[in-house]
């Protein structure tokens, strides 16, 4: 049960919970109807319609949250107004979406979970929070945690991929990392587990669009890194856009009352993505406004932000006796818990010139380039082409994407953010100061639907590449090409084609880049293919004729110069892939831990799904190579066959057989052979990333118990652990080859 541990005394002393009850009871007692109500109201820093100012509303007592702001000096401004005019007195939370990086950006999350290490998602966000904090800010939008199995979905890349143990892994990771030991603990916020729940499961990947899921799916998939997150600590959670099932996640008393919060005990709060609870009239669900306030309200939605729903609504509800002031009480409650255990009654101001000293901070610097090193995957390496010798005498950098600040660092920045990467050609140069480093861009790539954030951020608009100046730009990119030795292409997706309202219905490496790729391969030089993107890519031609890639992600501010690190043997890259590669968009949605068919795809009548082609993927799950080789052998289980609800231990020996150091993830893999229900192929039930010399061997070593064991049955209702035989796995991705077998008995 989540227990909310953690707030300020006043230094670090932490309070306990009936202090913060005491004092939430205090505030609760003199606030009138009107001052609950907006405590329940978050609203933007910024208008984007016509109506009260925020100054007005809050001075009113009518927001208990800002948003869509990010200036300290702002924030003081609102913040004295709630603490010295406002009837109760009572601060604001600053809130915005600090995803992965405030001044220094690191990778992507998608990128983050290629480490295989969640350590370097703690450390990632604790930084992020440390900034963030700095600049005056309470509360993140973060991290996002569903999971995405369909490449097309745009927001695949703030997630960690497809796998429920490695999502859960990187969940609390990301909470530890924002909020640190305890909520309100110093140079750290307020984390937000989003978005609850299914989210990623969109029909056709198309953002926005229903999901379908049944409860087996939900607790065995979906729900586990939500979970995960609130035994973490999380302070608050927010719900989804989409109708689950039929009903709107931002209505669905299912999961925001019956399973959140009644079963799993969850006692922060609840918040709305933005404007759902007013759509959920668009929808179809909500009669109108007051109908969708009394739902969503009922329905476990503490905060609505930004639709002035609740604002509207909820205090007429209450004189029409269909919501109590008991009602109202229970979704302000832990919204001022949050506050007191933040400390802001006793700290309500931002210090203005604090974020420029910790926002130069060098470490900062340094490890979002450590985090970079960690997140790229070698996706192939033929005859050994990396990494690249310094000597090299003719080099190229090409592509659309080799000198954007905007695609390394990639999408969802923080409001008002300035692009500030280390690009990949500025980290080339930077690692061979002694060569001419030719470069050329050729033609632009954009969306052909332009980004709905544009009409936000007309600043970001630029006007499109005329037909005369692509050409001229590809000619060029061919002849820069030719006059080298040895060329990186620099290929993949601009920051605005992933992310929200960034589905796409093909997997195809967007504008010409394709056929630049394939007119420079041509040539006959020694090629490397750099990809900066937010989602796997259909890559089937480029992983049959170029002999080397690196899946660099979005690796953030550090990412040019990390990028170089590798290319050039400095560091050994050793991440593995949270997603499943499909040779094309058609394929998706595909992953590894599908059940078994009637006939399954080794069948020799049966080879493939589609007769066009093969339907395996391009790189699966968990994959990724070195610049050393590896061995993983002698798998032991430390007992062949254990009672139900019993606990063993599975060895394997790893060993650098190779010339350099490097890193292997060892992942250990199970399939329940019968039961209750069907079960996956296989499922993901342990990892651990080693770093060994050459010649070193270790001993990994995992446990399976119930949890790993154990599943919510379909047939049954509930969680069960059938007495059954278990294939186990233990290799270096989904493909694991080295075998053991385990009776489970009653």
């Amino acid at each position: 049960m989540n227990d909310m541990r953690g707030g300020q005394r006043g230094g670090d002393a932490v309070l306990s919970e009936a202090e913060v009850a005491a004092r939430v009871d205090a505030l609760i007692s003199r606030m009138s109807l009107a001052e609950k109500v907006g405590q329940l109201c978050q609203i933007g820093g910024v208008s984007f319609a016509e109506g009260p100012k925020p100054e007005e509303i809050i001075r009113q007592g009518g927001a208990g949250s800002v948003l869509w702001l990010n200036d300290a000096k702002q924030f003081n401004a609102l913040q004295r107004i709630a603490v010295e005019e406002s009837p109760s007195r009572i601060p604001l939370l600053f809130a915005l979406d600090v995803i992965h990086g405030y001044r220094t950006i690191f990778p992507v999350p998608l990128a983050m979970a290629s480490s295989w290490d969640p350590s370097v998602a703690e450390r990632a966000q604790a930084v992020a929070a440390k900034e963030a904090r700095a600049a005056g800010l309470h509360w993140t939008f973060g991290p996002m945690l569903d999971i995405a199995r369909d490449a097309r979905w745009g927001r695949i890349v703030e997630g960690s991929g497809e796998d429920p143990y490695l999502g859960a892994a990187m969940a609390a990771a990301q909470v530890r990392g924002f909020q640190g030991p305890h909520l309100g603990a110093p140079d750290h916020v307020v984390a937000c587990a989003k978005h609850f729940a299914g989210y990623g499961a969109a029909d056709g990947g198309r953002d926005y669009d229903p999901v379908f899921l049944s409860e087996a799916q939900l607790r065995n998939v979906y729900f586990p890194p939500f979970r995960s997150a609130l035994e973490a600590g999380v302070g608050t959670f927010m719900s989804a856009y989409m109708d689950l099932n039929n009903v709107p996640a931002s209505g669905n008393a299912f999961l925001l009352r019956d399973t959140l919060r009644t079963e799993w005990g969850f006692q922060g709060f609840v918040v709305s993505d933005a404007f759902a609870v007013g759509s959920l009239v668009t929808q179809g669900f909500a009669r109108d406004g007051s109908d969708a306030a009394l739902r969503a309200l009922k329905a476990g939605v503490d905060m609505d932000m930004a639709s002035n729903t609740y604002a509207q609504h909820l205090a007429k509800l209450v004189r029409e006796d269909k919501l109590s002031i008991a009602d109202i009480d229970a979704a302000v409650r832990p919204i001022l818990a949050v506050k007191v255990r933040m400390g802001l009654f006793e700290h309500p101001y931002a210090d203005e010139a604090k974020l420029e000293k910790v926002a130069t901070l060098a470490e900062h610097r340094r490890e979002a380039r450590i985090a970079a090193h960690r997140s790229m995957v070698l996706l192939k390496n033929e005859g050994g082409v990396l990494p690249l010798p310094k000597t090299v005498k003719n080099l190229a950098v090409i592509g659309p994407l080799a000198d954007s600040k905007e695609a390394t660092e990639g999408s969802w920045m923080v409001f008002g953010h300035k692009p500030a990467a280390v690009t990949i050609l500025e980290g080339v140069r930077a690692k061979l100061p002694g060569v001419n480093v030719a470069y050329a861009p050729g033609p632009e790539i954009r969306r052909e639907v332009p980004s709905m954030f544009e009409d936000f951020f007309p600043e970001t608009k630029r006007p499109a590449q005329s037909p005369q100046d692509a050409e001229a730009a590809y000619n060029a990119a061919i002849a820069v090409a030719r006059a080298a030795d040895t060329v990186i292409m620099v290929l993949g997706e601009n920051a605005d084609m992933a992310g929200e309202a960034a589905s796409r219905d093909s997997l195809d490496l967007p504008g010409r880049q394709q056929e630049l790729l394939a007119e420079v391969v041509a040539l006959g030089k020694r090629v490397v293919l750099v990809l900066l993107n937010g989602r796997p890519l259909g890559i089937t031609w480029a992983a049959q004729h170029v002999p080397a890639i690196l899946e660099a992600w979005e690796p953030g501010t550090e990412g040019g110069n990390a990028v170089a690190d590798i290319l050039f043997g400095d560091v050994n890259p050793g991440g593995k892939l949270p997603v499943t590669f499909p040779r094309k968009a058609s394929h998706a949605p595909l992953y590894y831990a599908r059940t078994l068919t009637h006939q399954p795809e080794d069948n020799p009548r049966y080879r493939s799904r589609y007769w066009e082609g093969l339907t395996t993927p391009l790189y699966p799950f968990g994959f990724g190579l070195s610049y050393t080789t590896f061995t993983i052998e002698k798998l032991k289980l430390s007992s062949s066959k254990i009672q139900v609800g019993s606990s063993l231990s599975v060895t394997a020996q790893v060993t650098n057989t190779g010339k350099v150091s490097g890193d292997e993830v060892v992942q250990l893999y199970i399939h329940q052979r019968s039961g209750s229900d069907s079960r996956p192929l296989r499922e993901l039930k342990g990892f651990e990333r080693v770093s060994l010399n050459p010649g070193e061997t270790r001993t990994v070593a995992f446990t399976l118990g119930p949890d790993e064991l154990g599943y919510w049955s379909a047939s049954a209702g509930r969680w069960l652990q059938d007495p059954a035989a278990f294939d186990v796995w233990i290799g270096s991705d989904s493909r694991a080859a080295l075998h053991g077998e385990l009776d489970v008995v009653s």
